[in-house]
């Protein structure tokens, strides 16, 4: 039913929605006797009420939960400064919400950096002990070596071999570091450099001598002059053309007629021709006051004065002089004197 008031059409006897919270319903029937007015007075007298309604409404909010048919509606009314608070509140905690979930992606990516770089520094961390054993066992085998060098400088005398002059100082040979001590990478790099130059300094020095060495050795007569079976040794033995005893200041090497005669080292001719014992014979000087002698020769490859290297053929073995049949009298003089040739014959 319809009521018309001053030109505007007013639903009445509507339904009215029933309301579960207990709230005014939202759409409200008129008063009977607002039915009964008619007129301009009626509308000018509900003016004053609608205005004051209004009014209210604008102080306050209202929220409408409406189900889905349409069928039942609730209302709950806020005052102004509620709603403003719970709106200001709401702004707030969404804001903390996204603040918070931020920082816990934030911190679930770190976390999981954390655990790679965990890996990482424990693979590291293996490395590093690794090297470490390593740098160890490389300066335990290093410090091996001071023995081995010292046997090797030892022949030569203290005063040749490096550091030798500061033995002593202090008490005595530093003691090895305990198996057990622990030491810190750069502790260990550290131990490692000084054995490193340590060794190098020796080393250098064992080159230097070496080098001279080399020289001395090349000078030696170290070679077999002829390859063969030794007929007789050097010193005392009987003698094979009157009865008793002789020296033999040489070897005789066994070798048929013809066999090539090769230098034992570098040297010079000081002789090459006839010797009033050994018949056809050469001597070399090798320097240091060392001499070689070859005797009972067939024929000579070479003349006074000339200068041989290792290994250069010199002559041909005979039967010349005072011998009982084809062989090598090979015999060696230091400052003059006989020496037996064995002990300069190891190549």
């Amino acid at each position: 039913m319809l009521a018309r008031d001053g030109g505007q059409e007013t639903q009445v006897g509507a339904q009215e929605s029933p309301v579960d919270s207990g709230h005014e319903p939202v759409l409200e029937s008129p008063k009977p006797e607002a039915l009964a007015r008619s007129g301009t007075g009626a509308v000018a007298g509900a003016n004053p009420g609608r205005k004051r309604n209004r009014v209210n409404r604008r102080s306050q909010f209202s929220l409408l939960i409406v189900r889905g048919d349409g069928a039942r509606v609730i209302r709950f009314n806020f005052a102004r400064p509620t709603a403003v608070g719970a709106g200001v509140a709401l702004a707030v905690m969404v804001s903390l919400t996204g603040a918070l979930v931020g920082d816990w992606a934030y911190l679930r990516e770190l976390t999981r950096d954390a655990a790679t770089f965990q890996q990482q520094i424990a693979e590291q961390r293996n490395t590093i002990d690794a090297f470490n054993g390593r740098v160890a066992e490389l300066r335990k085998e290093m410090s091996g070596w001071r023995d081995m060098h010292a046997k090797i400088w030892e022949p030569f005398g203290p005063e040749l071999s490096p550091g030798g002059k500061d033995r002593g100082i202090g008490g005595g040979t530093p003691t090895k570091d305990p198996i057990d001590a622990k030491l810190s990478p750069a502790d260990e790099l550290n131990r490692l450099g000084e054995a490193v130059h340590d060794q190098t300094q020796r080393l250098t020095a064992l080159e230097r001598l070496m080098t001279r060495a080399g020289k001395a050795v090349a000078a030696l007569p170290s070679r077999w002059p002829v390859r063969g079976a030794v007929n007789s040794e050097f010193g005392n033995r009987n003698s094979p053309w009157n009865p008793g005893i002789e020296f033999h200041s040489g070897i005789d090497i066994r070798a048929e007629r013809g066999t090539p005669i090769y230098a034992p080292a570098n040297g010079s001719v000081v002789l090459a021709g006839t010797h009033q014992e050994y018949g056809t014979a050469i001597i070399l000087d090798h320097g240091q006051d060392v001499r070689s002698l070859y005797g009972h020769l067939s024929k000579l490859n070479v003349q006074p004065g000339q200068r041989v290297e290792r290994g250069a053929l010199v002559g041909w073995t005979g039967n010349t002089g005072r011998s009982s049949g084809p062989h090598l009298h090979y015999e060696i003089l230091v400052r003059g004197q006989a020496v037996n040739p064995r002990a300069y014959l190891w190549d």
